[in-house]
Order: C-alpha cells, then structure tokens, then sequence
C-alpha cells in the first residue's frame, strides 16, 4: 500500500487535490461539449483518467484530465466516425495500449527528445484551432460540420446574424477569464467564476443556447468495436493520440519537476497515462493527460503526491452523482469563452516573442509545424517537423 499512497502529506494534498477539481470541473464540461460526445463524457474523463494517472503514474504531484490538444484530435475522430460510441470509443481504449507499450518498451525518455520548435509549432497550431472552432460558438453559431476550415467558414455568418443574448455572455466570460487578477485566481479559478456568473446571468436571457439535460450516476460499460472500413481511421486516430498524449503528459511532468525539485519516471507515467486512457474507453470518457494548469495548481495548494490527483477525481466524481442537473442550464458561450482561454494560452507566446533573436530556421520550422497542424493535420505536422530538423541538424 504504501507504494501506492504516502500519507505523510494528507492535509497538502487534500487541499491540493480539492482545489484541482474545482478548475477541472469547468474545463472538464467545456472539454466534453467541444468533443462532440457531451460534457458529461468530459466530467468522466477527468474522473477516470485522473485517477488511474495518478494510482499507476510516475509523476506523484501530476493532474491528469482532459487537454486541449487531446480533445482536437479526439472532436476530429468523433466527427469522422459520425458520432458511433463503440468505434469512437475503441479509438480512445487502443491509443491507451498504445501508451502502455510505449512505457514497457522504454520510449518515454525518447519522445522528449523532440525539438522545441516542432513541440511549440504544434501546441500554438492547437491553441489556434481551439480559438477557430470556439469563435461562431461565443455568438451563438454551431459550425455545419467538424474541422478548422467549416468552423472559420460559419464565422462570416455568426458576424451577420448574432444571438446577442449568447453574445453578451461570451464576452463577459472573456472577460472575467482574461482580467481575472493572479493573485485572486489562487483562491478562486477565473474559469469556475466564469462558469458560475455567466450561467446566473444567462437564466434571465431568452432564447440562449444551452447544454440541457446531463445524465448522472455513474457510466454504463461500452464494448469497442472495429469495421474494417472504419480500421484505418481508427489505428491513424489512436496512434495521434498516444503520441500526443505522451508529449503532453511528459511536458507537464518536466514542470512538475522543476516546481518540486523531483524526478518523475518517464516510462512508468506512460503506463498510467494509456491504463487512465484505456479504461476511460470503456466507460465512455473523452481521453486525457498530464494538465499544466490543474497541476500547477496542486502544487501550489500543497499537493505532492498521488493522493491528491485521487482527491481530484473523487470531488468530480461526486460532482456528477449530486450537481450534474445543476449543469443543464449553462450556456454553450460560458464554456466556449473559457475554451478561447485555454487555446490561448496554450499558443506559445513567449516563444513567438523572442523568435527574432534566435536563429532563423527555428522560426521558419515552428511556424510550418504550426501551419501543417492547423490546415493539414498533426501527425504529418510532427513528421514534417521532426524530418526537416533533422536533415538540417
């Protein structure tokens, strides 16, 4: 027992744990109505992968959740394989074994190893495709279709013919979640204030677009199916999300590192990253990885070890069997200004920056990384990127 729980700091993580649930659950919701699959399959990926992350995980103090870059790849899966659960959900439980191997063969000191140009060209290309799929949404608008290019084409349209009711609360979600002051956020997270205010305003707003009933209790078991029409898709769509799963999680846990002064085992969270995933597959939830935010979070709030990622999941957990009726009445505006957030901040800004002053090449590989991400797909974005840099090194 003692291998898996350390008691020595109950109280840290306790508040550590609570306190990551708390911003999980907003972005859990937004995540889930992103997706295509619906916010409660959202709430039972944070729930699902969380827990096991943190039970099998080698980074002790790591949130593991939904993530924006996870759930652009995963809404393109949903879109293509027409909303079915089995074949969707047989993508999710494939790329965990995916992860898993990665770990028993020793591949998680290696896919560090990517260049940084290549890393910050993909997560600024998925920052700004979590914008582009958000913007119609925060005027009341639903994009015809899945993708980048039908959610810029719809934009035009939502510019001519706002609901100005969803209008008003996207900008005012924006706001609370771009000026909400840092010092404030450690007591309360923007985007739960956001949440919160924007929905108690949006039950006096007439013809508002909202998410509506949310199942409760806890998630039926689904049985993963392949076609072999569909088995292509499916092998390309989970092998997309290992890969970019593991980077993810492996990223989160070098920060991990440097706020606490440890090491964390890169192989070991590989293997409790794609068990989190593989499960979630079965029970219906969106996948996940190590998140930077929810983790930071935890360790500023005392969280340090992995009783505080089990705290996490355990208060979503209740979350969903008491307050899920609670949800219904959120507008699609609230969850799609705190989704413009997260692609915000995941572009690379500071990279951008101070571009001008390292060498050339970079820039030019970020911004094709970037590119290929945003208008092709990532995993030929990775490839072109990995490919180009090492012909020029």
């Amino acid at each position: 027992m003692t291998k898996f729980f350390d008691l020595s700091n109950f109280r840290g993580d306790l508040f550590g744990g609570l306190t990551a649930g708390v911003v999980a659950l907003p972005l859990a919701l937004a995540f889930g109505e992103a997706s295509g699959a619906g916010p409660i399959a959202g709430i039972y990926g944070a729930i699902i992968v969380g827990f096991f992350a943190a039970l099998f995980g080698g980074t002790p103090s790591q949130i593991s959740g939904p993530t924006g870059p996870m759930i652009v790849v995963f809404a393109g899966v949903f879109a293509s394989l027409s909303g079915d659960v089995s074949l969707v959900f047989a993508t999710v439980v494939l790329a965990g074994l995916i992860q898993i191997l990665f770990g028993i063969l020793g591949f998680g000191q290696y896919i560090r190893l990517v260049p940084y140009p290549v890393v910050s060209g993909f997560m600024s290309g998925i920052g700004c495709i979590i914008i582009a799929l958000q913007l119609a949404r925060l005027m009341g608008h639903q994009p015809q279709g899945g993708g980048t290019i039908p959610a810029l084409m719809e934009i035009p349209n939502a510019l001519s013919d706002p609901n100005f009711g969803a209008l008003a609360i996207g900008l005012l979600t924006l706001g609370i979640v771009f000026l909400w002051p840092a010092r404030w956020n450690q007591v309360i997270p923007s985007p739960l204030v956001a949440l919160v205010i924007g929905t108690l305003v949006g039950v006096g707003v007439s013809n508002l677009p909202v998410l509506g009933a949310i199942p409760t209790g806890f998630p039926e078991f689904i049985v993963p199916a392949f076609s072999s029409e569909t088995l292509l898709i499916v092998m390309e769509a989970a092998l997309i999300l290992a890969i970019l799963g593991s980077i993810d999680s492996l990223l989160t846990s070098l920060v991990a590192d440097n706020m606490t002064r440890t090491r964390h085992h890169s192989n070991r969270e590989l293997i409790g990253q794609g068990t989190g995933n593989m499960v979630a597959g079965f029970f219906g939830g969106i996948p996940g990885a190590g998140a930077t935010m929810r983790t930071v979070v935890n360790i500023r709030t005392g969280g340090s070890t992995k009783l505080s990622g089990i705290v996490h999941s355990l208060l979503l957990l209740a979350v969903v069997l008491i307050l899920a009726p609670l949800a219904e009445m959120i507008p699609h505006a609230v969850l799609a200004g705190i989704l413009v957030k997260v692609g915000y901040d995941i572009i690379d800004l500071s990279y951008l920056k101070r571009a001008h002053k390292g060498p050339r090449f970079d820039l030019i590989l970020m911004v094709m990384v970037l590119s290929l991400t945003v208008f092709v797909d990532l995993i030929t974005a990775v490839i072109a990127g990995v490919v180009v840099a090492a012909v020029a090194f």
